[in-house]
């Protein structure tokens, strides 16, 4: 099943070759040039273009690696100066190179299939839900980026701790910290459930606390972590620094260009609204927060969020699953669990959060759905509404009928297998979809309301200059609603396990 689902699924991402390519396509070009044409002591200082190097060292020197490949392609894309350049060959190449590195995400399927309990829901459907996730073919293969080389990178590392292989789990994990530091989000769930299953003993005891076993075994996890970060970052000694400066750019404010569905877009909505209700000495910089660019803002009427409140709310809503992680002594799957709580908790209250990190908590949740009932049915609320958030990055009118039969294909089938698997009864459910129930069957619907406000109610009411930013925030207030629902139920079911 995965090779003919590779098969097919490859098959769609090449006739996805010529399709719109968002900034990012440019970004990760200008990301080619500098690592082919500078000293390493340059990378994180080049700044001709706007969109410089802030990714980790390992992903930049993925990058260098790639550049090589690219010289047989086109050299010009490989030129510093040549700030938008895409030729045909340019576009040729960085599309097959998503393509190509895809393969590492296909072997951490295969990985985490064999490490689930034997039957057809592991061989026939898991692997289909996340050969084929919509989102990552809409983030990737259309709007361009290279998150499949990476949650390849966590499914092997996923499927490491199911195998009890702990170390290998640490130093994959850590590689994948290396190439984008946003799966710090997940960091915490790795650190209790490593601390607790490697390093103690599964009797909990004072003993057990100021053992040998603890000093050995945290030492080898600690010369596992350290090893791969400072090879990562040795040959940037002198320039830390400014690496960090990079990576954590706090001036670029609370919400993302476009709003990710978290508690910030309700936050952002609800100031919206006062302002327009109340529009007396705002300025245009602080009402403007959906206008589509990165930029720091000031709240219009509601108090200005700044990161020290965004990181300390999350932190105080991660510490309770963690702390049950710790001593309950819980096995994998709630290991996969707490990285799905771990996840959500940080996409809904971090601090710049963009919108293409649920795919961070949908692709573990994808895997438990199959295990699972109660899980499947978080799975399939968050899946339909995180891939739907997706939506404003494929803006181009052209798209508009790729994306949405991505989205239905891929959710009725995600519906209709996980209902075979979980054996519902049909006769319960003749006016909801599988596993979910009335209300919430009527809030995904709700979705197609959404949509037709977007695409054609907007424009026939005149709203266009008037309102522009209207279609995007109703986007992002309506499906924060259902996430924060899918976190609070699955943040109370985790809890009362």
């Amino acid at each position: 099943m995965i090779i003919a689902t590779t098969l097919l699924t490859s098959c769609v991402k090449l006739l996805l070759i010529p399709a719109y390519k968002s900034t990012d396509f440019e970004v990760h070009r200008n990301w080619l040039a500098i690592t082919h044409s500078l000293p390493i002591e340059k990378w994180y200082y080049e700044d001709t273009s706007e969109w410089t190097l802030d990714y980790p060292p390992l992903f930049a020197w993925f990058e260098y690696v790639l550049s090589h490949f690219a010289t047989y392609f086109d050299k010009g894309m490989l030129k510093i100066e040549n700030i938008n350049y895409d030729s045909d060959m340019t576009i040729l190449f960085q599309r097959l190179s998503v393509i190509l590195t895809d393969f590492l995400y296909i072997y951490g399927v295969h990985r985490v299939c064999n490490a689930l309990p034997k039957g057809w829901n592991r061989e026939m459907v898991l692997p289909v839900l996340l050969i084929t996730n919509c989102g990552l073919i809409m983030v990737d293969h259309i709007h361009f980026q290279y998150n499949g080389i990476m949650y390849g990178i966590l499914l092997i590392s996923i499927s490491d701790i199911l195998n009890g292989q702990h170390k290998w789990s640490a130093f994959w994990f850590t590689i994948l910290l290396n190439m984008k530091h946003i799966y710090l989000y997940l960091a915490p769930a790795y650190f209790i459930y490593l601390l607790r299953h490697y390093c103690l003993n599964k009797t909990l005891s004072f003993q057990s606390l100021f053992s040998q076993k603890l000093v050995k075994n945290l030492c080898e996890l600690g010369a596992i972590v350290l090893g791969v970060f400072t090879a990562s970052f040795l040959p940037f000694i002198y320039h830390i620094p400014q690496v960090l400066t990079r990576l954590f750019p706090f001036k670029r404010g609370l919400s993302h260009a476009y709003w990710a569905p978290n508690f910030w877009a309700l936050y952002n909505t609800i100031d919206k609204g006062l302002s327009i209700l109340n529009p007396k000495n705002i300025s245009n910089n602080r009402a403007s927060m959906t206008g589509g660019l990165v930029k720091e803002y000031s709240h219009a009427v509601l108090p200005t969020i700044s990161p020290i409140i965004t990181i300390s709310l999350t932190i105080a809503l991660t510490l309770p699953p963690m702390i049950k992680l710790f001593i309950l002594n819980k096995e994998p799957y709630d290991f996969l669990r707490c990285l799905v709580l771990s996840g959500l908790t940080s996409f809904l209250f971090g601090w710049h959060v963009h919108e293409k990190a649920i795919l961070m908590v949908i692709i573990p949740l994808c895997i438990l759905s199959v295990l699972n009932q109660k899980d499947a049915k978080i799975f399939l609320i968050l899946s339909t509404l995180g891939h739907y958030s997706l939506f404003p990055l494929l803006y181009p009118a052209s798209l508009t009928f790729v994306k949405v039969l991505v989205l239905l294909l891929y959710a009725c089938y995600a519906f209709y297998s996980l209902q075979k698997i979980h054996q519902v009864n049909k006769s319960n459910c003749s006016y909801t979809l599988p596993l979910l129930h009335f209300i919430e069957t009527v809030y995904l619907l709700g979705l197609v309301a959404v949509f037709l406000y977007e695409n054609l109610i907007h424009k026939l009411l005149g709203f266009e200059k008037k309102f522009p930013f209207l279609p995007l925030m109703f986007t992002s207030f309506y499906c924060s609603l259902g996430v924060i629902y899918c976190w609070a139920k699955y943040y109370l079911y985790f809890l009362k396990k």
